[in-house]
């Protein structure tokens, strides 16, 4: 294809990258992603999850899968801080008795000590201090995040020499961090997989919402690296890369 003709898709792609809550549909069937994660988190916060428990979701997006547990709404409460998904919360949650809030801060989160029996928290930012006076005695913390090595042959692709946004985001570094808290880490797992991008513009979208892993990231600046992904694609059918993501459950 033209290369001219290219750059205008992809600029295309570029300008609408824009999403509520963590809504990937737009590129829906044009990649795929842990669709093999050694664990289910879903299924893991229900086996500990029980009606009358205080629950709060941390950085809940907006609020898709925190609806998805049908926990009790007087029981549940929410954080999140990206402000279009704030406005969001706001509309969808608060109407339904969830106790919801804004919040940036997480070294001071917005509730008293000893509230919850369950914290959750996927692929969201936490601090380690304020987790453990917020939970209950024997309270639980689940979480799974996304670790420092995430994308990373798509980010030299398109971006080489980038450094590892959160260079700590991984299971030992944050095992050891919660072990120094007091917790008692009940479980702990890790995981590589692939990531595939079935058309190029699918990864122009994907690199502009995740800003903090393709910082400046541009189809104007990177526009020959994206010309090298294409090439790619025509020889191998996908653009490939592979997530990082770990899994841990802590005891207060």
């Amino acid at each position: 294809m033209n290369k001219n003709i290219l750059k205008e898709i992809w600029i295309s792609e570029e300008k609408s990258a824009h999403i509520k809550g963590w809504d990937f549909s737009h590129i829906g069937g044009r990649f795929t992603e842990e669709t093999d994660l050694p664990w289910d988190y879903e299924k893991i916060i229900r086996s500990y999850l029980k009606s009358d428990f205080s629950m709060l979701d941390i950085d809940t997006g907006g609020g898709e899968f925190l609806l998805s547990l049908h926990h009790p709404f007087h029981n549940t409460s929410a954080t999140e801080g990206y402000l279009p998904n704030v406005n969001l919360c706001k509309k969808k949650l608060l109407p339904l008795g969830i106790n919801f809030y804004e919040m940036n801060q997480y070294n001071k989160m917005p509730f008293d000590d000893n509230s919850f029996e369950i914290i959750i928290n996927r692929h969201g930012n936490y601090d380690v201090a304020e987790l453990y006076r917020t939970l209950k005695q024997k309270g639980i913390f689940i979480t799974e995040q996304v670790g420092d090595e995430n994308d990373r042959e798509l980010i030299n692709l398109l971006l080489p020499n980038t450094p590892r946004p959160f260079p700590k985001a991984n299971l030992k570094a944050q095992t050891k961090l919660f072990l120094r808290q007091g917790f008692k880490v009940l479980r702990g797992e890790e995981a590589f997989r692939l990531i595939k991008f079935f058309d190029t513009g699918a990864l122009v979208w994907f690199a502009k919402i995740i800003e903090w892993e393709f910082p400046d990231f541009s189809v104007e600046r990177c526009f020959d690296r994206l010309l090298e992904a294409e090439d790619i694609l025509r020889k191998n059918g996908s653009i490939d890369g592979t997530i990082h993501r770990y899994l841990i459950i802590a005891q207060k």
